[in-house]
């Protein structure tokens, strides 16, 4: 009989619900089937090399909240799923929602985001979030790690929106109730 480190355990059991995370988030609905999201996982080094990005940006902006939160992924975080969309119109001749007339209209504004685009990457997240959520594995989605992620070109040039999402099993979700 073998003996099984917890530590060991959650660690295994965390990259497992990870890599069903980004599948989950994968086979969510994408309109028109058109796929814009890129989604990776980041694990020992590449999680610290995150947090210095999110701290460097947190001083250089005088920004508290990337500093809080580069603290909080680098303390806690035992892996961290990011995910991003491109820009890029799905060619409706009537929708509107991005505020132009018409996805050709829009193309002619190719740095601002397509609904779908967005919509699509919220409900990836959701997606992703829920299997974490099922799991009992501690998660909460953060902007700051997706600026840094997308300054770092995590996913590429190309994904214009970005999102984190850091994992941890502890006692206590350590992504909740965090210092101001």
């Amino acid at each position: 009989m073998a003996i099984i480190n917890e530590k060991e355990l959650r660690q295994d059991a965390i990259l497992d619900v990870a890599e069903r995370m980004v599948i989950a988030a994968r086979t969510a609905p994408k309109a028109r089937g058109i796929n814009t999201i890129a989604i990776s996982i980041l694990t020992g080094s590449d999680i610290q090399s995150l947090a210095n990005t999110m701290l460097g940006i947190g001083q250089k902006e005088d920004n508290h909240i990337f500093i809080r939160d580069a603290g909080n992924v680098t303390e806690s975080a035992q892996a961290v799923v990011i995910m991003g969309t491109k820009i890029r119109s799905v060619g409706l001749k009537t929708c509107g929602l991005c505020g132009f007339r018409d996805c050709s209209e829009k193309d002619k504004k190719p740095e601002i985001p397509c609904a779908f685009n967005t919509g699509d990457l919220g409900i990836a997240i959701g997606s992703a979030v829920s299997v974490a959520m099922d799991a009992r594995i501690d998660n909460r989605i953060m902007y700051t790690i997706g600026v840094a992620a997308k300054q770092m070109q995590l996913l590429g040039k190309d994904y214009a929106i970005v999102y984190g999402i850091p994992l941890s099993a502890t006692s206590k979700n350590p992504f909740f109730d965090r210092k101001k």
